[in-house]
């Protein structure tokens, strides 16, 4: 059975306190659940953080969603939709199954069986067939995924609409070109019905043609009608200026994604740093968003609860290029959130979102080192000069600018306050029934290693080789070498989830045993480093006139920029905000090691060959997060 991810919060539902099996009796608040201890018809009141599912395996195991074949998510994907319409009906009826497993021709068992497993589970991953990992299973290589990509962007996607079938032939024809292996038609039909159904519209029928369906009128924004039916989420470069933690100087302006609830106008979270907008921090902020804010709570109190959480039916994103790709589709798949893309450069798709946005900006404009919104406004003010909070006093800020002040004021479109409009819908009111608690994540472990960038790396003798650096740990030591399933001449490549904020180690994902395990560098001596400083640290000895940049050539030249920072850090804005990165993200990683399971062995070391490069393409962006 699939691991239980979700703590469904319902009057009814068993869940476990404190080690032992309760019945949830009635939702006494938005924290607050009445249990029932089924065996002394005991009754109590508990918090909603203190609640674990009533179904828990002992075993840590974990489904890494990139690791899934095409041809069974396809079949996953099949089961939901079948079953999607009973999953919305909660008092079906047999005959309700019936009929549903008749039009699609399946035993009304099955489907019940396949309600069963996703209802105690909430991931799309428990529907897909109970098959070996790899049988039946075939994972295209990238190679071929983009001739796929590039032919449905040139064939497919044109005002001549061309017919499925000769995107088909076309793959085929590029794939033989090259000597790759041919994907069958329905891997490429998969990949054109996961288009944006707005995008096929305006690129085959036109622009016109697409608003009529799809274009939002301003001021609302389709099926946004209840608490998380609709998330949008949008970056910004925040007009302040932050200093650093030790010599609070000026280091320059951060940016901000925040997630953003259109029907009660609630924050549901956010991630400020100095990195730019990327899928990375839109999966951290999704991730804010989903869990509960207990621990946010205690690090940055607030005279208010935010008791907000959950997984919203639909996010909407920038459509931007950085923040595509396969970790987000496939993360948000599997929790039953649809991903949804607004076209760039057309602002009514994110209006509820800029228009808060624009609303904080007000706010931060009164804040010391502010750069305000154009330079005529900032006038002759001193922005360096009067720049005063670091980065965790500015999220200690807007934490309670957005507990205490922009969810309790009451918001014109709404004609109460946000925090109002957020309780009203979940809890009800007299006239109308809410929507009920969302259900609360279970495996925070599993949700952040799900939105997180991943590489796909065969095991050799040394162990993996990712942007020059190398890895290695016992629990590779079964796979090295191994042939790929479905083409014995090729290595098997594995899926390994990499936080670039911290590249210290990497994490690996069993196929056999379905376990995380975390892969440290071989090199134990190395100092943590972020991908901004690798790829730095990479130009550097290139300026240096170093021909073979291998792993010992990025490390030197490393120290001799922490050399150099050390020298310039009270003069250089950079190094400044290079500093506050560098502790900004060994915070964030600490934050996954606190939800992860038990470590792994310790280290066997083999040694490394001199041909290390042969195997391994390079990896220069984040376009695959």
């Amino acid at each position: 059975m699939a691991k239980v991810a979700l703590v469904e919060l319902k009057p009814g539902k068993l869940v476990s306190f404190q080690g032992k099996v309760h019945r949830i009796r009635r939702v006494t608040s938005l924290e607050n659940v009445e249990l029932l201890d089924d065996a002394n018809q005991a009754v109590m009141v508990t918090k909603v953080d203190e609640l674990q599912p009533a179904e828990q395996s002992n075993e840590q195991t974990h489904t890494d969603l990139q690791a899934i074949g095409e041809a069974a998510w396809a079949v996953a994907q099949k089961r939901y939709d079948i079953i999607k319409p009973l999953l919305d009906k909660p008092d079906r009826t047999r005959g309700d199954v019936a009929t549903q497993a008749a039009a699609h021709s399946v035993h009304t068992n099955t489907v019940y069986g396949w309600l069963r497993a996703y209802e105690q589970s909430g991931l799309r991953s428990s529907l897909l067939p109970k098959t070996r990992s790899d049988k039946g299973a075939v994972r295209l290589t990238p190679e071929v995924e983009k001739i796929i990509r590039e032919v449905i962007d040139s064939e497919y996607l044109t005002k001549q609409k061309k017919s499925q079938q000769k995107v088909c032939d076309e793959v085929r024809k590029h794939c033989l070109r090259q000597n790759l292996p041919v994907p069958h038609g329905n891997s490429v039909r998969n990949r054109i019905k996961q288009l944006q159904g707005e995008l096929v519209a305006a690129r085959r029928l036109g622009r016109k043609t697409a608003d009529l369906s799809y274009k939002p009128h301003e001021g609302s924004f389709p099926g946004a009608d209840y608490p998380l039916a609709v998330v949008q989420i949008d970056h910004t470069k925040l007009d302040i200026i932050l200093v650093d933690d030790h010599y609070r100087q000026p280091i320059g302006r951060p940016w901000i994604t925040l997630a953003f609830d259109v029907c009660t106008r609630v924050v549901t979270g956010f991630y400020v740093s100095f990195d730019p907008p990327s899928a990375l921090s839109t999966g951290l902020c999704l991730t804010h968003a989903i869990l509960t804010k207990d621990k946010w709570l205690t690090r940055y109190p607030t005279q208010n609860q935010w008791l907000v959480w959950g997984l919203p039916a639909k996010v909407h994103l920038d459509n931007a290029k950085e923040f595509r790709g396969n970790m987000m589709q496939r993360g948000c798949d599997e929790y039953g959130i649809d991903l949804e893309w607004r076209p760039v450069g057309r602002p009514n798709f994110g209006a509820h979102v800029e228009r808060a946005l624009g609303s904080f900006a007000q706010e931060i404009h009164t804040l010391p080192g502010t750069t305000f919104s154009n330079p005529r406004e900032k006038g002759e003010y001193d922005s360096e000069g009067k720049a005063a909070l670091t980065l965790s006093e500015f999220e200690q800020w807007l934490t309670i600018y957005i507990v205490d002040v922009y969810h309790q004021k009451i918001h014109s479109s709404l004609g109460m306050s946000p925090a109002q409009a957020w309780q009203r819908g979940i809890l009800g009111s007299d006239k109308v029934p809410g929507s009920g608690l969302p259900a609360k994540i279970a495996d925070e472990f599993k949700l952040r290693l799900d939105l997180m960038p991943f590489e796909l790396r065969a095991v050799l003798d040394y162990g993996v080789q990712i942007d020059k650096i190398h890895y290695y740990s016992d629990v590779l030591r079964v796979w090295i070498n191994a042939p790929d399933p479905n083409d014995s001449k090729r290595k098997r490549k594995f899926m390994f989830r990499r936080d670039p904020r911290d590249l210290s180690q990497i994490w690996f994902y069993d196929p056999e045993l379905a376990t995380y395990y975390a892969i440290p560098y071989r090199n134990l001596s190395h100092p943590p480093i972020s991908i901004w400083e690798l790829r730095e640290a990479r130009k550097r000895a290139k300026e240096a006139g170093v021909k073979e940049i291998d792993e010992q050539a990025i490390f030197d030249a490393y120290d001799r920029m922490r050399e150099i920072e050390t020298a310039a850090v009270k003069t250089s804005k950079a190094v400044r905000r290079m500093n506050q990165r560098r502790k900004t993200h060994q915070l964030s990683h600490s934050v996954i090691e606190q939800s992860r399971p038990a470590k792994t062995e310790a280290p066997l070391l083999p040694a490394v060959p001199q041909d290390e490069d042969a195997e391994f393409l390079p990896f220069d962006e984040l376009d695959e997060l």
